[in-house]
């Protein structure tokens, strides 16, 4: 859950408010949800660690705790989560590979029911319930993985590049400044040319 914390000093003529988020695990046990879910939906606040997704096969360089907060209510034999998942994943620059800071907010809807098959659930989009635990933090990870993109750039990325186009012994040479410098070659041929058309 997340806390706010309230500082006062005599010597300051301000107040410090600190929001302090408890980094939980995601899982709840039936008898829980329904104890509260009977009356008013169950909620949920918190941070979370999700930095396996770094040792994954995906892009992420680095992300740090994301914030968790949702809902869940009871309908029949179903457990309808709703919730948001924020936070920032640190990507490579599809041009320079320099870290990219990609901030993300995603919304998601889950479902468990004890009344799913394990055959079924695979083709199913509702998730069935083993034993008396929901564990959400599968679904927070796959649905973060989901929402990293094909490639992210760098601002200022053009700035960058110029800045590399040349070193100590080295330049990068565009096709367009190649096309404009003559041909050794030619240069000979056309001037055999001309010495020909003279002697005629």
């Amino acid at each position: 859950m997340c806390k706010e914390n309230i500082l006062t000093k005599l010597d300051f003529p301000f107040k410090i408010t600190l929001v302090v988020c408890e980094v939980i695990q995601m899982k709840f046990t039936l008898g829980q949800i329904r104890k509260i879910a009977y009356n008013q939906p169950f909620t949920f606040d918190g941070e979370v660690n999700v930095s396996e997704l770094v040792d994954m096969n995906n892009d992420i360089r680095s992300i740090k705790p994301v914030h968790v907060s949702g809902k869940c209510i009871v309908h029949g034999d179903q457990f309808i989560f709703t919730f948001t998942i924020t936070g920032e994943m640190i990507l490579p620059c599809a041009r320079t590979l320099v870290d990219v800071p990609y901030p993300f907010k995603i919304k998601a809807n889950e479902v468990f029911s004890a009344a799913v098959d394990e055959d079924e659930w695979e083709d199913s989009e509702i998730h069935s319930i083993n034993g008396e635990v929901l564990d959400l933090m599968p679904l927070i990870k796959e649905n973060i993985l989901l929402e990293v993109p094909y490639r992210v750039f760098a601002e200022h990325v053009d700035d960058q590049l110029n800045s590399m186009q040349e070193g100590k012994g080295w330049t990068v040479l565009s096709e367009e400044i190649e096309d404009k410098k003559p041909d050794p070659r030619l240069q000979k041929l056309e001037s055999l040319l001309k010495d020909y058309k003279k002697e005629k």
